[in-house]
């Protein structure tokens, strides 16, 4: 009886320290988004398939939130792990301008940037029947436009375009579901619409153009100057993109640099861990979602998504690693390393 309590004992303490090894603890990510619907929350269901599948240690919770800009004050909050960040973003909270103006106060804790995903393309598209009379963003002057949810970093680059040719539009927020409609019905004169890596597009442009025939609206070649002239790319991006008539051979769009971030809590070789993943997992990604098209060249990424915002917020240790193991990080980026 004595030898049979002696190895009950023995093995309830073996079973005890294996719950207490380390190799068995899981981290839970809740991993900040935009809304359903959104090419973001799409992309990052995706990611969080292949990250859950090999990092055993992490379970990722995807986190829809009413923009990607949500989710960084979320992170800087303190209140996720994970966030849906983009260089426009960042350029706000680092000048505590637009979005981000009096937030410092509510930070505890300072985002970087750890894995860029894609960039993001935004534009702008009428009805069809208007394309007469409304042939250049400067015609959208007085008119009725939703350019995204007051949130989303798409609804601040394209209206920073818009800034720059001069457009003074009225805007008119609605909810993603009813954009085609109401613009088939007149109360909308123009809406956003935007590509993933110059590859796809959003569920909900797909959805508005059922309801009605829009197509885009390009800038003029005065406006695209103008674009340029105010430090805005102008990228054409084909209309196969949008897989429907556009009405135009391409769409004329503004890009910027999108990634799907975590903080310091998450440990430098963690950091170089997920990018090696998703780097080895790259071609399973891009069958998942076109818009991670553009990590086929991982590399190249990683080193044009820093050089977007290396001014703006640090580096994660275990992205810096894994650029400079892949011959892409510049040294003169040593001091923006976060500590």
């Amino acid at each position: 009886m004595h030898q049979l309590n002696r190895s009950i004992a023995a093995l309830s303490i073996m079973f005890a320290t294996s719950l207490a090894t380390p190799a068995m603890a899981q981290t839970d990510i809740t991993w900040g988004t935009s809304a359903v619907g959104s090419s973001g929350h799409r992309a990052l269901v995706n990611l969080s398939t292949v990250l859950n599948k090999e990092m055993k240690n992490y379970q990722v919770t995807v986190q829809p939130m009413p923009g990607a800009i949500v989710s960084v004050k979320s992170y800087a909050a303190g209140k996720t792990l994970g966030y849906y960040g983009a260089d426009i973003a960042f350029f706000e909270l680092a000048n505590g301008t637009n979005r981000f103006k009096g937030f410092k106060d509510q930070m505890k804790r300072q985002p970087v940037q750890s894995f860029w995903a894609f960039t993001v393309e935004v534009g702008a598209a009428i009805n069809a029947r208007d394309k007469d009379k409304i042939k250049s963003w400067g015609d959208l002057t007085d008119k009725q436009v939703f350019s995204g949810p007051l949130p989303w970093d798409t609804r601040a680059q394209l209206e920073r375009g818009l800034a720059a040719v001069g457009t003074k539009h009225k805007y008119i927020e609605v909810d993603l579901s009813t954009a085609g409609s109401l613009m088939e019905s007149g109360r909308l004169d123009g809406f956003i619409v935007y590509t993933n890596a110059e590859s796809t597009t959003a569920p909900w442009i797909t959805e508005a153009g059922l309801a009605t025939n829009w197509v885009v609206l390009n800038p003029t070649k005065e406006e695209e100057a103008k674009l340029k002239k105010a430090g805005l790319a102008v990228v054409d991006v084909p209309a196969s993109a949008f897989k429907r008539d556009i009405g135009a051979p391409s769409a004329k769009l503004l890009p910027f640099y999108y990634g799907f971030h975590v903080g310091m809590e998450i440990p430098e070789a963690d950091v170089y861990r997920m990018l090696t993943i998703i780097e080895k997992n790259v071609d399973e990604l891009v069958k998942l979602d076109k818009a991670f098209a553009q990590l086929k060249d991982m590399k190249g990424m990683q080193r044009r998504g820093v050089e977007s915002s290396i001014d703006l917020v640090p580096v994660h240790p275990g992205l810096a690693k894994w650029m400079k193991e892949k011959g892409v990080w510049d040294a003169k980026w040593d001091s923006r390393i976060a500590k």
